[in-house]
């Protein structure tokens, strides 16, 4: 899953470890999406981003489950340097080489002080596995952001690069995945939102 809407959504920032807590829509969402939850899955754990709009999200969904919420630092936001908390229409001006290439190539971004997308798919895809092996048979959810949904997807299925713009989640929205031992990860749902009544998509 991914939070609930946070000012840096509604505002057009880049988030990153940046420490937004849910807004107002976002507290909204974070119900609608936890009794969407609570009437369709019966859930072993919830796991969550240690970032407040995250965690909100998830405690907002274990309180709905009577599940436990466990942060696990795996699945925090990507780290952006020196982006964070910064209008997307600045960084364009002030750096339009490394913004085209987000625009069109991503996981090839480097900048100074930040992860790349693909050491977050590494740390978040080894989390994954992990409790895959601790809750065999059962369900688990993971709360956290849309720079980490993207790669741990994306991982899960094997899609190549670039594949950052060809997956979408808005706030709020679930997305569901199975696994076999013999078969791996199967993509069952992507990106359910029929829960919400205000949303905003993000495509950059």
């Amino acid at each position: 899953m991914r939070h609930g809407e946070c000012k840096g959504n509604r505002e057009g920032l880049f988030r990153g470890r940046y420490d937004f807590p849910l807004n107002d829509n976002g507290k909204s969402q974070a119900k609608a999406i936890a009794h969407e939850i609570a009437q369709n899955f019966k859930l072993d754990k919830i796991y969550s981003s240690p970032l407040s709009r995250a965690l909100e999200t998830a405690q907002t969904i274990s309180s709905a489950t009577n599940i436990p919420t466990e942060i696990r630092n795996g699945f925090n936001n990507i780290s952006l340097g020196p982006w964070e908390g910064r209008p997307k229409r600045e960084i364009k001006e002030e750096f339009p080489e490394e913004w085209n290439l987000w625009l069109r190539n991503p996981e090839r971004l480097r900048l100074q002080g930040a992860e790349t997308i693909s050491d977050v798919q590494r740390r978040a895809f080894a989390n994954l596995n992990h409790l895959i092996k601790v809750h065999q048979g059962s369900t688990f959810a993971i709360v956290t952001h849309r720079a980490v949904l993207k790669p741990l997807i994306a991982g899960a299925l094997g899609i190549p690069e670039p594949y950052f713009w060809k997956i979408h989640v808005d706030t709020a929205s679930y997305s569901v995945l199975t696994h076999d031992p013999q078969k791996g990860y199967c993509l069952i749902l992507l990106n359910q939102t029929r829960h919400l009544k205000n949303f905003i998509s993000e495509w950059e």
